[in-house]
């Protein structure tokens, strides 16, 4: 609830009026400029003349890229076709059945976001490629190819689709299921005339999140693609190998698209969404079923073994001599100083830079949602910072990260200086993942009466002093969810920064790549185990960390004692 306007604000309005257009400003400079630049350079050609359309013409008649938006569209197809019914059908072993273990299988499903996207690739080339394990098990089929980036961007997706869908299937109304049990409807109807209606927008806002992170995504393609050409790597080869700018950039234009699709469909559903879960609504428990819920734990169990499976493989190979024919226990991989990509000086640059994201992303998201909802902003401003925030949802890394290149790189802009510096790839990870934080914050903002804010002006606090005393411990549990996900996502992420960093700022992930091109595979896995390891010990922390905060700042949850 936003507070009334009247025609004289006080000083400390002033001043979140003031906080308000800074913030807006930072968006449209870190946000909007590099996006409009990707525009313009697309439109140029190499001496930075006018060319209009030409550079999308030609890039549209040109075989090899019209193959490359084909692969691109048929392989994020296939892999949403899979992820999406098995991230259905988990997510309703979670949320709506009573087999054993729950917790157990929620934690494996959500651990690939752990790890770096290249990290499944490593793990199939070690399991089924040329030297591989279960080679056999391909009856000839080679895992470099389409097969190979299906199954890598199965793992990479499955933990977003299933955290959409676990979400539409918890607060799915025990009312409906009682009166579809009445009037005599067996378990598969009311699961299809119940649950499939009641999540339907869950299930297309999941198919979208599969369809636009597989055709965006280029570790995986990059390790088993082999011959498989795909967008996201042309955009790569383009930017990195040929340095062909403006074709890198009308490349980026074209992964854009499928982008801001999902983006505008995903809006225009949420328009026509109407609520499901009332103040009335009862909560759904799931009766006792023996066949039901053994036929979902060996489901749950088969995409378990599958994960674990991917994650294992590359953490014991890198604790192995030489795969596949010295499987004596090593350590030798994990000395960096042996092997190109940046080695240890790599690992701390993904320490410093998660941290920082962690920390100054969390305060300026969450500056920015409160300025928006909780203080007097001009409601354009108001308006501008809730759509530009929503925005980075559409922006695939890969293209934002190349608008930074195109926008930071340029000698005559003022902000020159921060290119090639840990600032510029702090940045642009907030950047990159700021609508999920965003949105993280507003809902537990929203929570929030806006009678206390009208209490507090009433008293003539300032508005800093409600945030400090009453906002702040409110949201807690939120912003320590915000805390570990930039973290996480800042030290797993490779497609925001591969065209950023530079000899000095190279980061882990960005070295699993590296490690991987040169051929030392075991090292690459060695860093990925690395990643996987600090981002658990990292979330396990701040989950210690949230536990004895809210013993304190969420006491007025807990029940009065009797």
């Amino acid at each position: 609830m936003r507070l009334g306007r009247g025609p004289i604000l006080s000083a400390d309005e002033r001043l979140a009026q003031v906080m308000a257009c800074a913030m807006a400003g930072l968006l449209l400079l870190f946000l909007a400029w590099p996006l409009g630049e990707i525009l313009v350079k697309a439109l140029q050609g190499p001496e930075g003349q006018f060319l209009g359309l030409r550079n999308l013409r030609e890039l549209l008649t040109e075989p090899r890229l019209l193959a490359a938006a084909w692969n691109s569209f048929y392989l994020a197809v296939i892999a949403t076709a899979l992820v999406v019914p098995l991230a259905l059908v988990f997510a309703f072993a979670l949320a709506q059945s009573r087999i054993p273990a729950r917790p157990v299988f929620k934690v494996i499903a959500l651990s690939p976001l752990l790890t770096p996207s290249l990290m499944p690739a490593i793990s199939l080339v070690y399991l089924f490629g040329n030297q591989g394990l279960l080679k056999a098990w391909m009856h000839g089929v080679p895992i470099y190819g389409p097969v190979g980036i299906v199954l890598g961007e199965c793992f990479y997706t499955f933990p977003y689709a299933l955290l959409v869908l676990l979400t539409a299937l918890s607060i799915s109304d025990g009312r409906l299921y009682e009166a579809a049990e009445v009037l005599g409807a067996n378990r598969f109807r009311r699961f299809m005339t119940v649950t499939v209606p009641t999540i339907r927008y869950g299930l297309t806002s999941a198919c979208l999140i599969v369809f636009t992170l597989v055709v965006t995504d280029f570790g995986v393609p990059i390790v088993v693609g082999g011959q498989t050409n795909v967008l996201a790597m042309e955009a790569y080869k383009q930017v990195l190998g040929q340095q062909n700018f403006q074709k890198g950039a009308a490349v980026g234009l074209v992964l854009l698209l499928p982008a801001v699709f999902s983006f505008a469909a995903e809006r225009w559903l949420a328009r026509g969404r109407g609520g499901t879960f009332s103040g009335s609504s009862v909560a759904y428990a799931a009766k006792p079923g023996v066949l039901r819920d053994g036929m979902l734990w060996c489901l749950c169990a088969a995409v378990s073994v599958f994960l674990l499976a991917l994650i294992g493989t590359a953490v014991a190979a890198s604790f192995i001599k030489l795969w596949p024919y010295h499987m004596d226990l090593t350590l030798s991989h994990y000395d960096f100083a042996n092997v190109d990509g940046g080695g240890w000086l790599a690992f701390r640059n993904s320490l410093k830079l998660g941290a920082l994201t962690a920390v100054v992303g969390c305060a300026v998201i969450f500056a920015g949602a409160y300025l928006a909802e909780k203080t007097p902003a001009p409601r354009p401003v108001a308006a501008l910072i809730q759509s530009l925030a929503l925005m980075p949802m559409a922006v695939p890394g890969l293209v934002l990260g190349l608008g930074y290149v195109f926008c930071f790189n340029r000698p005559g802009n003022p902000l020159h200086k921060l290119y090639g510096t840990m600032a510029i790839l702090v940045i642009s990870t907030v950047v990159h993942f700021y609508t999920t934080g965003h949105m993280a914050i507003m809902t537990s903002l929203r929570q929030i009466d806006g009678e206390v804010e009208a209490v507090a002006r009433s008293l003539q606090r300032p508005w800093w002093t409600t945030c400090r005393r009453v906002t702040l411990p409110i949201t807690l549990p939120a912003l320590l969810d915000v805390v570990r996900f930039l973290f996480v996502s800042a030290t797993t992420t490779v497609s925001c920064v591969i065209f950023l960093y530079t000899p000095d700022t190279v980061l882990a992930s960005v070295a699993v790549l590296n490690m991987d091109d040169a051929g030392d595979t075991a090292s690459a896995a060695a860093m990925a185990t690395l990643i996987v390891a600090t981002s658990l010990a990292v979330t396990l922390a701040l989950n210690g960390l949230g536990w004895l905060l809210n013993l304190r700042a969420q006491a007025w949850r807990r029940p009065a004692a009797a």
